[in-house]
């Protein structure tokens, strides 16, 4: 390829994996994104990426009763990253939409936080029910590659 040439965007991209129902469910959750992303040099934000995957699997964690599995899935593509959390709880998470006026969560409470960030940090979000539970996801776009110095021939 020539140096002046586009990098081609990476090819899709997903992992699936199982996770146990503790709180060591979010290190291994944030381990297996950030390997994700850098492995294949993905253009999303790793660190939003992996902020936001805690606070899904955190929220699996606490809200479900340990019954079921907790499972991760990671889509990379080349528009961005989307994210899932498996539960087996159907109900629906707390309020992912965007707050509207007089709906604003009080940064002083000590929970309420991670969905306030889910929805503010990604540029889409929500939850939808499966044959197991329900899934909730976010996703992030690419983020555009930086014009850097000419490689010197």
């Amino acid at each position: 390829m020539p140096p002046d040439a586009p990098t081609p965007p990476p090819a899709p991209a997903s992992w699936r994996i199982a996770l146990p129902h503790s709180t060591a469910a979010v290190p291994i959750a944030r381990a297996l994104v950030r390997t994700a992303l850098a492995d294949i040099e993905a253009p999303a934000d790793s660190d939003t990426a992996e902020l936001l995957t805690a606070e899904l699997v955190a929220n699996a964690v606490e809200h479900t009763d340990g019954s079921g599995p907790i499972e991760l899935v990671v889509e990379l593509m080349a528009a961005g990253c989307q994210v899932e959390v498996h539960d087996h709880d159907p109900d629906p998470p707390g309020d992912l939409s965007r707050p509207g006026p007089g709906s604003e969560t009080d940064p002083w409470q000590e929970h309420g936080r991670g969905l306030l960030l889910i929805r503010t940090l990604s540029s889409a979000c929500g939850h939808r029910t499966t044959e197991r539970g329900k899934a909730v996801w976010f996703t992030l776009p690419s983020i555009p590659e930086q014009p850097g110095p000419s490689p010197r021939s």
